[in-house]
């Protein structure tokens, strides 16, 4: 829920209808202080107004459901369970009372927890799209890798070569902080908060802390927004932060799934994640071998607010009941979600790369 997808909810819609997601821009070009000077005998109200700048997204809304078959992920399955397992269980399996909704048991937030990282991994890949426009810079997003280097291959093979002393891992001093003055440069707005979001795979992660600034960033534990009727409530929340959002990451409230606060670091808030793919690509590594090899590229997936887009339709994501439950010895159940995907501005998206070797 880092990327805070712009949201379109049309209860009318079924899977093969559309629904519009609108992508505002700003109409840039200034101008300088002579250009907007006006005289006493000119006439302001000309036919040439301007209007709000609207790109009209159609996404179309499609019908998945969860669990997936263990053995093809591509085909579906159920979540079932006995009623008699749930009579000599010693925990609470399931709520017969709710099973229509998620609610407070293994077996539904098993099922949720399964909603939330499909979820989560769509969002992601939405990101991932931006890639393919090219190489990031001051004018367009797309890819960074370590150094600055651009792709001279395709598909699984980059092209790309480090020298001997040339780090292949994405470097706090310098690669970070050029992806943010590129982002800055063609004007990808910061959320709320005034930073632009990150969120990054841990091995990358591991990369960014083997510098000491970041890491001494990073291992302040979190306590969220600071109350500021109550500034000691967080140690030394105060000398780190004032009355703005923490440092660290949140911990989990009462061992459930919660959004955490991330942590700041040059003008980014950082969210670790395991949900990210896993990709492999071929290039030349000086350091680490002599010749091309296959090397793992642990992705930092950077970007603004209205990167991405969701269109959903009926109720939103819900559990349904499998009427066929073998005379009521059996629950059977899944959750199904009418939605559509669609990344609104690659530009406003730069994905990340540190190589492991």
């Amino acid at each position: 829920m880092a990327v805070e997808p712009v949201v379109v909810h049309d209860f009318s819609k079924q899977p093969g209808q559309t629904v519009q997601l609108d992508r505002y821009r700003f109409w840039g070009k200034p101008g300088t202080k002579e250009s907007r000077e006006r005289t006493a005998d000119q006439t302001l109200g000309t036919a040439s107004a301007r209007n709000i700048v609207k790109d009209k997204v159609l996404v179309t809304l499609r019908e998945y459901t969860g669990p997936a078959d263990p053995r093809d992920t591509t085909q579906p399955s159920t979540f079932k369970i006995a009623r008699e397992t749930l009579i000599t269980a010693q925990r609470l399996l399931l709520d017969t009372g709710n099973l229509n909704v998620f609610h407070q048991s293994i077996g539904s937030l098993t099922l949720l927890d399964d909603y939330r990282r499909w979820r989560d991994r769509v969002f992601a890949n939405e990101l991932l799209k931006a890639e393919a426009i090219g190489q990031s810079s001051a004018i367009q997003g797309g890819y960074y890798l370590p150094g600055g280097k651009k792709k001279g291959g395709s598909g699984g093979t980059l092209g790309v070569t480090y020298a001997a002393g040339e780090s292949a891992k994405f470097d706090v001093t310098t690669d970070l902080l050029e992806v943010v003055k590129d982002m800055r440069k063609r004007n990808v707005p910061t959320f709320a908060d005034g930073y632009y979001r990150c969120i990054v795979d841990p091995t990358a992660m591991m990369h960014l802390r083997q510098n000491s600034d970041f890491r001494e960033i990073a291992r302040y534990p979190g306590a969220g927004v600071i109350n500021p009727m109550n500034p000691i409530a967080g140690p030394s929340a105060n000398y780190f932060q004032g009355m703005g959002p923490a440092y660290g990451q949140a911990g989990f409230v009462a061992g459930q799934p919660v959004m955490p606060t991330g942590f700041l670091f040059e003008g980014v808030r950082w969210f670790e994640s395991t949900n990210l793919p896993e990709q492999v690509y071929n290039l030349i590594i000086t350091d680490a071998a002599a010749g091309a090899a296959d090397y793992a590229g642990a992705q930092l997936i950077f970007f603004g607010p209205q990167a991405v887009g969701v269109g959903i339709g009926g109720n939103n994501a819900q559990i349904l009941l499998n009427n066929n439950d073998d005379f009521s010895r059996f629950i059977i159940m899944i959750w199904s979600l009418f939605a559509g995907f669609e990344t609104l501005n690659k530009d406003f998206i730069t994905v990340g790369y540190s190589f492991v070797y």
